[in-house]
């Protein structure tokens, strides 16, 4: 059985993420934060069926499928930066970590739409109410979890933190599986929630300085299914990469 998703309203997400370290938008609660209808993020979707293969998975899996790019954001202006790779510190990830791994960028079809740099910039709003106005450096991953495997893992590091300041994982759609269940954690304490974003377009945001995340395994009811996520990460201090000498 899956347990729903503790949805807060647009106003309240700040003091949650203050109390909790987490939050959570329902779509219509994304849609008025961001000031768009939900068919604008809709229109997104089809991009997902055109995802190159993951071909850095460690665990010799073929379930994923991804695109990567990079923005600054500085109050309502979003830019995108030339084409880098996605680093992580084998602290915060211990599968993939210390490895540059270089993703396909993602699409005009995405970036061009009007939409895009205003979803961006309304999510950094909300960080930038708790830690201050600063620039915001954003990598966003289009990930498509399937079952080509049988099992798709969408976290296959485990329970981890991203070494950012915020992340904010948005359910793009699920179709044909069971699991997926999100499970956030505190970091330095025994307590945590479950639940199953099933909503698309619904969106989890974290401090990744406080919680700790994961999301179980995805089965196929029948035939083949797949999960497919935005996971849009903010870091106040630049990008991630290999300390230089």
């Amino acid at each position: 059985m899956s347990l729903s998703p503790p949805v807060t309203t647009p106003s309240h997400v700040t003091s949650a993420l203050r109390e909790l370290g987490y939050a959570v938008l329902d779509r219509a609660g994304l849609c008025e934060h961001v000031g768009t209808p939900a068919a604008a993020l809709e229109a997104l979707g089809p991009t997902w069926n055109e995802l190159p293969p993951d071909a850095y998975l460690r665990d010799g899996g073929r379930y994923r499928s991804r695109r990567h790019s990079c923005f600054v954001i500085e109050g309502e202006a979003v830019s995108q930066v030339p084409h880098r790779a996605h680093w992580q510190p084998v602290e915060y990830n211990a599968l993939h970590g210390g490895l540059e791994r270089w993703f396909e960028p993602m699409t005009p079809a995405v970036l061009a739409q009007p939409v895009w740099p205003r979803l961006l910039g309304r999510l950094a709003a909300y960080f930038s109410e708790l830690r201050g106005a600063r620039p915001w450096f954003v990598e966003a991953h289009q990930f498509r979890i399937d079952t080509t495997d049988g099992i798709g893992r969408p976290t296959p590091e485990g329970a981890h933190r991203d070494g950012v300041d915020f992340v904010a994982v948005l359910l793009v759609g699920r179709e044909g599986i069971k699991g997926g269940e999100t499970r956030v954690f505190e970091a330095n304490g025994p307590h945590g929630i479950r639940f199953t974003l099933t909503e698309p377009w619904s969106v989890l945001l974290l401090d990744d300085a406080r919680v700790i995340h994961e999301s179980t395994p995805i089965q196929p009811l029948a035939g083949q299914g797949h999960r497919d996520t935005l996971v849009l990460t903010f870091r106040a201090n630049g990008f991630q990469g290999p300390s230089t000498p």
